[in-house]
């Protein structure tokens, strides 16, 4: 490393030891009987003064803001306020179930498009027995603040991710600055903004909303909210679904490990797919022919990046991986991504790849929900904090799965510096002690958040039950049309009917098929695409500043979406 890259990110470290020198694991130490009692305490919460939403399409959604305490130790103290959503029951009141809690991940995601969504994939009596409640959690998109660290931190053309072409100093200097941008402004909150503070914010919205028991659905990070919440609430609890299952006890870095050798098995499937199809997409009839033709993109792009418009900037490799990474959270995306390929290197046509970034992977205004991202994930476990073990232990890593592992390797290096010290403790200990059945659903093939995180989980929860659905791979698999799925979560939500199997897997159900080979005519994709809007966030979360479903790329409005990066 250079000395000057060493000089700038000691600048930054300094900045942020001078900030804040609190760790978090202070607030983290005793993670059972301590945090237990004290969330069976007065939370300070406000009242929820319900409004319209004004949402054309959805008249019936009813909006509110929250307050609730920065620190739940301090209830009478500093207040945040966290935007909630509501779609009410219309069943008789002697039939309705009360309040289900919905969040699709993140960590931050917005979660106010999932009460009109998820209740319209519900038969019409299900769907009339909830209130169906979303919000954004803490620090995040329509809630007060929406913490912001480096509104351009994303901005296109960002430096390669590939250490193999000198760009980890220029990457070292930058995730340093943004915690160091981070810790700045944001030091009173940044600590309060843990898995477990965002749990104890659902027992606000319970306490706002009068009742004794809620029910939760939660994806990708929401599984671990929803089993952090049942840790510390397990007698608020009515029913609890997790979809696509983070592991209740991995460090964050070992996950994102996980997912690094998932991501490219994900990646070879998709090269699998297009070789199958060469009479679509002309790339070779075999997988590696596919990943050559991948590889020979990104090489063409170091040296001329593609123009980004309407996005700012310019597609250079960064850009391009960003592009196709999700496609192991959605295989939806293949047609669009090999057509992307095919017509760069068959047609020299950068059309399609303009259009793909666009909707998958350009930014949005700021930084969205990356903030709370690295809240989460930095402080609730400790990191390496030296370059050396991470520049070691990712070489190992990109031996092996060389698609994925410098991509998310630096989009988690802010971890290296940030202002709160891991938890050493680790995650809080979840064992399940006085919770109803929960139903767990998981894919065996979902790079995002392993299978060995849903066996982990089942393990950790005695009262669970495991659907496994053998082969799939979307990420968050409720709701792409399987009935096998959606029929056991709808009749767990009616009446709690549960699988009835025996093993250590309740009910076992078949992958959709993959998609029938197609190439995306440019001229049509841009059309649709300017009819629906450019996606609003590098990890395809959704719009940092809205309050209803109908303002940025969601499963509700595109089946191509994706949530939830955990």
């Amino acid at each position: 490393m250079k000395k000057t890259a060493v000089i700038a990110i000691a600048a930054a470290i300094a900045t942020v030891a001078a900030i804040c020198a609190v760790p978090a694991s202070a607030a983290l130490a005793d993670p059972n009987a301590a945090l237990q009692a004290e969330a069976a305490k007065d939370t300070g919460q406000g009242t929820l003064n319900w409004a319209s939403c004004n949402d054309p399409t959805t008249p019936a959604l009813q909006c509110a803001m929250l307050e609730v305490p920065v620190d739940y130790s301090k209830p009478h103290g500093q207040k945040i306020k966290i935007k909630v959503d509501r779609l009410p029951a219309t069943a008789p009141k002697a039939k309705q179930q009360g309040p289900i809690l919905l969040n699709p991940g993140g960590p931050g995601d917005s979660g106010l498009w999932m009460p009109a969504y998820i209740a319209g994939q519900m038969p019409a009596d299900v769907a009339s027995e909830y209130d169906w409640i979303g919000f954004d959690p803490r620090g995040t998109n329509a809630s007060d603040p929406h913490v912001t660290c480096d509104a351009s931190y994303f901005d296109a053309e960002r430096p390669d991710y590939q250490v193999s072409q000198g760009t980890s100093q220029a990457w070292l200097e930058k995730d340093a600055k943004y915690a160091a941008d981070c810790a700045a402004n944001w030091s009173w909150l940044l600590p309060h903004m843990t898995t477990v503070d965002n749990a104890r914010d659902l027992d606000s919205i319970r306490r706002a909303l009068d009742v004794s028991k809620i029910s939760f659905y939660g994806g990708s990070w929401g599984t671990s909210l929803g089993s952090t919440y049942g840790q510390l609430y397990p007698s608020h609890v009515r029913r609890m679904v997790l979809d696509s299952i983070v592991g209740p006890t991995i460090t964050w870095y070992d996950h994102n490990i996980l997912q690094d050798e998932e991501h490219q098995r994900r990646f070879e499937a998709f090269a699998e797919w297009t070789a199958k199809a060469d009479d679509v997409y002309h790339l070779g009839t075999t997988p590696d022919a596919v990943i050559k033709n991948y590889n020979a993109v990104e090489q063409a792009l170091r040296t001329n990046p593609v123009d980004a418009s309407p996005a700012p900037g310019k597609i250079g490799p960064a850009e391009f991986e960003d592009t196709f990474y999700g496609g192991g959270y959605n295989f939806l995306r293949w047609p669009r991504m090999a057509t992307v390929l095919s017509a760069y290197q068959v047609d020299h046509d950068t059309r399609p790849l303009n259009i793909a970034y666009n909707r998958y992977a350009a930014p949005g205004p700021d930084d969205g929900s990356f903030p709370s991202y690295n809240a989460v994930q930095c402080t609730e476990n400790a990191w390496p904090r030296d370059w050396e073990s991470w520049k070691k232990d990712q070489a190992a890593v990109n031996a092996v799965a060389p698609f994925y592992t410098y991509n998310n390797m630096w989009y988690n290096a802010a971890c290296m510096f940030w202002p709160y010290q891991g938890n050493t403790a680790g995650r809080l200990p979840i064992t399940g002690k006085g919770l109803p059945p929960v139903l767990l659903f998981q894919a065996t093939e979902d790079p995002a958040t392993p299978y060995a995180g849903a066996v982990a989980m089942h393990q950790a929860l005695p009262s669970s039950k495991l659907v496994v659905q053998n082969g799939g791979s979307f990420h968050e698999i409720l709701f792409h049309g399987d009935a096998c799925l959606d029929d056991t979560f709808i009749a767990y939500l009616r009446d709690g009917t549960l699988p009835n199997g025996k093993g250590f897997i309740a009910k076992t159900c078949a992958p959709e098929p993959d998609p029938a080979p197609a190439y995306i005519d440019p001229t049509a994709a841009a059309a649709k695409s300017a009819q629906t809007g450019a996606t609003t966030s590098t990890t395809a979360t959704t719009s940092t500043t809205a309050a209803t479903s109908t303002t940025a790329r969601t499963p509700a409005n595109d089946p191509e979406a994706i949530v939830g990066r955990s």
